[in-house]
């Protein structure tokens, strides 16, 4: 076997496992799906078909239908790799069609990998479209059966799950970390790249690095000037490392970055009516430990989403967050009224319903990158300090959707004075989602001050304590506060008082959905609109509580002080005791390998 061949076969293999596919051969495991070369000969129906022929690999989709894969040695070869993927499928497909996907992948490690996929339909080759948009990269289990299950070449709202966007983004990582890219530019490296390669003609990766960054800057420059956006084309800027010899370690990370993003089939992903994007940032930041050189808090999706619903945005609302880091909670909103409007009601609310404001540069431009791949780059997201900016100045909104930077040290700026500011600029009964630490809802002295202030002036309607790992691997316990501006609290009106589950589990140092977690997202969603609309709860159909606050000398806005304890079983009891002990083991464990 040729080398070029076995470094294809190795490039493919590791492609498809982090994509998902089961690569084991399915002679030899009931569950593979994919052979490779041979392999696929020992196949009696392939074989009829294929006689003495080996594409690179036939992969198992569903019960007689496949995906053939061919590859080339180098990327100028992709229209030759067509030309056989075709070849292969065509002979497989005489009688009945049993191979509707060819894929053509040309290239090798040292430089890159071109990819190209097509579906069989109406006795014609159709390249794939998802999300309106050409892939490339190799297709997903999920994605390649799709396609087989509604015959058809194009799909759309197509998602990424978090454990695909997690391997991605930590090889991602690997890549940039080898480059010698500091944690504190990477960010600014996929903005420039994610930018660039919304151009339909792709980066010229032939390019040595002077022009290859060059090349990058300017299409994302470019992009940014469609959307009006062209003044924060500096805050994303690549630069040329000064010595020479690092020009080929930041070239080749540039180029196998490219390589992974459109593996993620990237430009498909982010035109979908999912928030790829956040997520994707979300995950890259947080697990290669970038977030905190850039300042960045990272919301969770599912929580910016919570949120938007809880609040109900609609098109006619103007919502507002005057910390909004990459845009989570605008998206979410975004996202929300997309789904129920029709193309002229979204246009206006892009224009006049979404409005943010953070200060570092970086950040925005993030947030900006966010927007733009949503279709919206014409939104209101400015770089200022909330406190001294003079944009928004006579700004009134309907919501505020936020999470507040956290005071960490003694000269930032209270968590609560966000708060404030976001409520002046609320209208009368409008309303506030605010992530906040746990502790400013009971501690005493400046935060009772700021506790009473707050329900001599607005109601609170609830308050809701948020899973304990939900910003992992930072350790905060926070709650969501959930209040009516303007409109002073009555003493005795309730409060929905909670403790969310959001169905997420941390597996190996990560957090990911599992639909066995036990979750009560959706059921807090109904509360709080019952609640909001003013309808009667009755409280022995909760849960949790709904009972005013306890106006003593605490103030105290907490739910664990408003909800009975809950009686553990000794099994409950033993496996929570079990937990602590193995967090504690692999804590000195960590300790003591550093």
């Amino acid at each position: 076997m040729k080398s070029s061949e076995v470094r294809a076969y190795i490039f493919i293999k590791e492609q498809l496992q982090e994509l998902g596919w089961n690569v084991s051969n399915p002679l030899r495991n009931s569950a593979g799906q994919v052979y490779t070369q041979h392999e696929c000969l020992k196949d009696e129906l392939i074989k009829k078909y294929l006689l003495r022929d080996v594409p690179e690999n036939v992969i198992r989709v569903r019960e007689r239908k496949f995906m053939i894969v061919e590859s080339k040695a180098h990327y100028s070869q992709i229209d030759l790799a067509e030309k056989e993927v075709k070849e292969y499928a065509d002979k497989m497909n005489s009688d009945e069609v049993l191979a509707p996907i060819a894929t053509a992948l040309a290239g090798n490690p040292e430089e890159t990998y071109v990819v190209k996929n097509f579906y069989f339909i109406d006795n014609t080759w159709k390249e794939i479209v998802i999300n309106h948009k050409i892939t490339g990269g190799l297709l997903s289990p999920d994605i390649a059966q799709k396609l087989v299950d509604k015959n058809t070449y194009e799909l759309q709202d197509i998602q990424i799950s978090d454990e695909i966007l997690y391997t991605k983004a930590t090889k991602i990582n690997e890549i940039l970390h080898t480059g010698s890219i500091n944690k504190n530019y990477r960010a600014r490296v996929i903005a420039a790249l994610l930018l660039a390669m919304a151009d339909d003609v792709r980066i010229n990766i032939d390019n040595e690095a002077f022009s290859l960054i060059n090349e990058i800057n300017s299409k994302a420059e470019k992009i940014l000037h469609q959307h009006g956006k062209q003044a924060f084309a500096k805050s994303i800027q690549i630069s040329t490392p000064p010595t020479p010899d690092n020009h080929i370690k930041f070239r080749k990370a540039l180029i196998d970055t490219i390589q992974e993003l459109e593996s993620l089939n990237i430009r498909s992903a982010m035109n979908s009516g999912a928030d790829i994007l956040g997520r994707f940032y979300e995950i890259f930041l947080k697990y290669g430990n970038g977030a905190k050189e850039i300042g960045i808090v990272l919301t969770p999706r599912h929580i910016t989403k919570f949120a938007a619903e809880s609040l109900r945005v609609n098109k006619n609302d103007k919502v507002f967050d005057p910390a909004c880091g990459t845009g989570g909670f605008l998206v979410a909103s975004y996202d929300l009224v997309k789904k129920n409007t029709n193309e002229n009601e979204l246009d206006s609310f892009k224009q006049q319903g979404i409005y943010g404001i953070e200060q570092e540069p970086e950040v925005v431009a993030l947030s900006l990158v966010n927007m733009i791949f949503r279709g919206d780059g014409k939104n209101n997201i400015v770089e200022g300090n909330c406190f001294t900016t003079s944009y928004f100045k006579d700004l009134k909104v309907t919501k505020v959707l936020m999470n507040p930077p956290f005071a960490l040290k003694k000269e930032d700026e209270k968590e609560y004075k966000f708060i404030d500011f976001a409520l002046d600029k609320l209208e009368t009964g409008g309303l506030l989602f605010a992530i906040v630490p746990s502790p400013i809802m009971f501690r005493g002295k400046n935060y009772k001050d700021w506790r009473v202030n707050l329900l001599r002036n607005h109601s609170v309607k609830a308050v809701i304590k948020l899973p304990e790992d939900l910003f992992y691997p930072v350790g905060v316990h926070t709650s969501a506060l959930i209040l009516k501006a303007h409109i002073p609290h009555k003493q005795d009106s309730k409060v929905l008082w909670g403790i969310l589950k959001d169905g997420y589990l941390k597996r190996k140092g990560v957090m990911f959905f599992s639909e066995k977690a036990d979750a009560n997202i959706s059921k807090f969603k109904q509360l709080i609109h019952n609640i909001l609309d003013g309808d009667d709860i009755e409280e022995k159909l909760l849960e949790w509580a709904y009972k005013p606050i306890e106006y003593n000398s605490y103030i105290e806005c907490a739910p664990e002080g408003y909800i009975e304890d809950e009686i553990h079983s000794n099994d409950s009891i033993v496996e929570g005791m079990r937990e602590v002990l193995l967090n504690a083991f692999s804590a000195n464990l960590s300790n003591r390998m550093i």
